[in-house]
């Protein structure tokens, strides 16, 4: 049964590596179900991973990320650019499921065969991007697509998971915001690359570039780069020129200044570290270390501290031996 496993993987790797699309979903299942027998599969695309341009668009709940993202993949495929899009939504609180399906919201991408939306669930991450996005992510890049476009789930200052994933940050408000922008400067805001302010036509909007503009003056960056905020309607489409422009020009940045290759050698190296953090953290949970972990606790004789010192060494003593 092993093997006949196995060979199912390997061919549905090779139908994969051939452009079938339904075995690219077909692989994310796997991945989001935490599925076994995948190191083949990273192995054999990893030589094709990083091609593909990664953009975060994130921002409050409501901004209209959705609606951005939409009207961006449409501008890439003008130019006949492939879009790999990954929306994250919060999770079914039955199914486990993403919550709310962004690919009917993009219902009018859904039949571009140049675009390949999926939409993924947090599943208990407060970083705004699902678990497995990046993974997700990498399997859009060795599939080909030019772009691969995150969508996070809009929950504010937390949604910082972007910053490693992405090469360029699209952080999007909206005028009403304004009074907000103090408040989220230490977190939210020195992470972007781009500043969007979207539904510009609502009043507002200039005073809200100004207080953005404001607080890049105070932001202790290094020089070369400075965000520009750009105002856009998106759900008309006006302003996504302009947005399709400052990312080229943020892309060709990096690449002058050595940015790019930099920025992906650490996304690679902290991936690794979440790997064998994963790894060790399934190791040390197992059962028999859940019960005696439960049993200390309710003789209530150590601290936690204690405990949890005594159970590291329990653990190393035990994997010595």
């Amino acid at each position: 049964m092993q093997n006949s496993g196995k060979h199912n993987n390997d061919q549905l790797i090779d139908q994969y590596l051939a452009g079938n699309r339904r075995a690219l979903s077909k692989l994310i299942t796997i991945i989001e179900n935490h599925g076994n027998g995948m190191h083949s599969l990273w192995e054999r695309i990893h030589p094709k991973i990083g091609q593909a341009f990664r953009i975060g668009v994130t921002g409050p709940p409501g901004a209209g990320k959705s609606t951005l993202v939409d009207q961006l993949s449409k501008q890439f495929r003008t130019h006949q650019r492939t879009v790999g899009v990954i929306a994250v939504d919060p999770t079914s609180p039955f199914s486990g499921g993403a919550l709310l399906g962004d690919r009917i919201r993009m219902s009018d991408l859904a039949t571009d065969s140049g675009v390949f939306i999926r939409s993924m669930a947090t599943r208990g991450s407060l970083g705004g991007l699902s678990r497995h996005a990046q993974e997700v992510a990498d399997l859009y890049d060795g599939f080909g697509f030019d772009y691969i476009v995150y969508e996070t789930v809009g929950v504010g200052q937390s949604e910082l998971d972007i910053v490693q994933a992405a090469d360029t940050t699209i952080v999007m408000l909206v005028p009403e915001a304004g009074d907000t922008i103090q408040a989220m400067k230490a977190g939210l805001m020195e992470i972007a690359d781009i500043f969007v302010i979207n539904k510009a036509d609502r009043p507002g909007a200039e005073r809200m570039e100004l207080e953005i503009q404001a607080s890049l003056d105070l932001r202790a960056d290094s020089p070369g780069w400075r965000p520009p905020v750009i105002q856009i309607i998106a759900s008309i489409g006006d302003g996504i020129d302009a947005l399709s422009e400052a990312i080229d020009e943020h892309r060709r940045f990096q690449a002058e200044n050595n940015l790019l290759e930099f920025r992906r050698k650490k996304r690679q190296s902290a991936y690794v570290q979440q790997l064998i953090q994963s790894h060790l953290l399934a190791r040390f949970w197992q059962p028999d270390m859940v019960l005696r972990c439960e049993q200390a606790v309710q003789n209530n004789d150590c601290s936690p501290y204690e405990i949890s010192q005594w159970l590291i060494r329990e653990f190393f003593d035990e994997n010595e031996s």
